[in-house]
């Protein structure tokens, strides 16, 4: 089975999860988070070096206030899990605005954890036009996450088929799954159907 080197996360459905299973719709992010550390250890154990995460971004910050504290903590307590273990951590967004929450300002420099190993960039607050510098219909002078690297496979959990803004320019060339079960009923064998899928592809980068 080919790996990718590096894969894109998309972790959504939580809100319809929650209310699937009679819960308000903020409830569902807390339980995103330890499929997000299943998910790492699945990954780490096959070897792929470098994983970018959504956390939230810019347009989801228009939601109801109860739903913008609930995901903002979720994504805190996901950093707090990572810190325990073996990886080396990147958070990437707009820190000038009031919605990226402080207490992940230290990690928006690389981090390592433990013994580090593989690159995590955690996204947070992020939109396309704060990474590239998008004003008044032009592009800024650089790209903001160009310490991420090319993505070669993209997963998104929850059904839905769009990239919705996820790292642009490092998505160019990578392929893009679906797994129809929301987020929150993540099992690994959701990552090994992936990667059975991206292995039938043919990868020529317009080659």
């Amino acid at each position: 089975m080919r790996i990718p080197q590096h894969i894109g996360i998309i972790p959504d459905g939580n809100r319809r999860w929650a209310v699937q299973n009679g819960m308000e719709k903020q409830d569902g992010y807390r339980h995103g988070i330890s499929p997000g550390l299943s998910l790492y250890r699945t990954c780490r154990d096959l070897g792929i070096r470098e994983m970018s995460f959504y956390g939230f971004t810019v347009d989801n910050t228009k939601r109801a206030r109860t739903q913008r504290h609930a995901f903002t903590a979720a994504c805190v307590d996901a950093v707090e899990a990572i810190s325990r273990e073996d990886a080396s951590l990147l958070v990437l967004g707009n820190t000038e605005s009031p919605m990226f929450p402080p207490e992940l300002l230290p990690y928006t420099r690389r981090h390592d954890f433990g013994s580090g190993g593989m690159k995590i960039n955690f996204l947070v607050n992020y939109s396309w036009e704060w990474d590239l510098g998008f004003q008044k219909g032009a592009v800024g002078p650089c790209l903001k996450t160009e310490d991420v690297s090319r993505i070669d496979l993209i997963i998104r959990w929850g059904g839905r088929r769009r990239l919705s803004g996820f790292l642009p320019v490092q998505s160019v060339y990578a392929d893009f799954y679906v797994v129809d079960d929301y987020w929150p009923d993540f099992t690994p064998d959701h990552i090994t159907q992936a990667l059975e899928w991206y292995s039938g592809q043919d990868v020529t980068l317009g080659g």
